[in-house]
């Protein structure tokens, strides 16, 4: 597949201004969105399109049907996703974020490759929970050319990864994998003779459904936009069991996530996990410490007044870094 243009700009960008909430530099959604060219290319979008309090044209993000029309629009005008859908009650994430994680992503590995960001099918990267959305293969492919394998322990959330990978022909480029024991991630998923390049993971966070919805509750408040005459959705973006909670929250999971990556540690260069609590970033560093991790990074990201972060590690020193480079993506033909 061809890479958009817009893509090939240079690997590492100027560093936002210290303490300003921004985008990634090479994320296609700063600035405000062209509703007009995004209701042209998808006209459903029209009927969702409000005047917000500061006069703008912008969506109720509190209408989840709106929500999915919009990013359907929005893969559509900035990925060329033609076709796109999720099952109802299914996440649906905010694309701006997601994207800025492959971004930032791509810097690690292009730190790597001496300074230039590694490119095209030679690039093979893991997305743990891919979701019924399959964002993270459909923005990482069309932005840099990379292959995905992606893994889910929900049928059906696969099954509508299937259909959007197939209904856009990206077959050869995209492939989907079951994790057919709940309690695992990479264990009895990945296979001796597989090699990633870099995983990636938007782990859930929540504890429990309870505890998922009072935090969806809390977000509006904060918002003000809890009206007690409106019947507001319990979540908006959507999501399943596996997708928003799992039992001890986000810091069992990373942990689980950080215990097994050391079984595969020669088979990934660089694995990565979102990290929703700060929190929980300094007790992941102290047991990847233990397991063995020869490098760890924390990299912090933001969108608009929302800051997140990825925690990335490998168990590979340098010079073995430096031979999977030589190895996978400079003399590496793309299975």
């Amino acid at each position: 597949m061809t890479v958009p243009k817009s893509a090939k700009t240079p690997s590492r960008a100027a560093a936002p201004i210290a303490g300003k909430a921004s985008l990634h530099p090479r994320n296609r959604h700063t600035g405000r969105y062209d509703f007009p060219a995004l209701i042209a290319g998808s006209p459903e979008l029209a009927k969702f399109v409000i005047i917000n309090p500061y006069g703008k044209e912008s969506i109720d993000f509190a209408d989840p049907e709106a929500v999915r029309v919009f990013n359907r629009a929005l893969l559509k005008q900035f990925y060329g996703i033609a076709h796109w859908d999720i099952p109802p009650g299914y996440l649906c994430p905010p694309i701006p974020g997601r994207a800025d994680y492959l971004h930032s992503l791509a810097d690690l590995l292009a730190d790597e490759n001496t300074g230039e960001i590694p490119r095209g099918a030679s690039i093979h990267a893991l997305d743990i929970g891919t979701g019924a959305n399959c964002i993270y293969p459909l923005i990482g492919l069309r932005e840099y050319g990379w292959r995905f394998t992606g893994s889910d322990i929900d049928a059906i959330a696969l099954a509508s990864a299937r259909t959007i990978v197939a209904a856009n022909k990206l077959g050869k480029s995209i492939a989907l994998r079951p994790q057919q024991h709940s309690r695992h991630v990479f264990a009895h998923l990945v296979q001796a003779d597989d090699r990633f390049d870099v995983t990636l993971c938007n782990p859930p966070f929540h504890a429990s459904q309870a505890e998922a919805s009072s935090g969806s509750q809390r977000k509006w408040r904060n918002l003000g936009k809890l009206d007690p005459k409106r019947k507001l959705p319990a979540l908006n973006f959507g999501g399943q069991a596996a997708e928003l909670w799992y039992e001890g929250g986000e810091a069992a999971f990373i942990a689980l996530l950080a215990e097994e990556s050391r079984d595969v540690g020669q088979q990934v260069c660089w694995f990565s996990t979102l990290v929703s609590k700060e929190g929980n970033v300094q007790p992941l560093q102290a047991r990847l410490k233990k397991l063995g991790a020869q490098q760890i990074r924390v990299c912090q990201m933001s969108q608009g007044q929302k800051r997140s972060r990825f925690v990335a590690w490998t168990y590979l020193d340098s010079k073995q870094r430096e031979k999977w480079r030589a190895d996978h993506w400079l003399s590496r033909t793309p299975g």
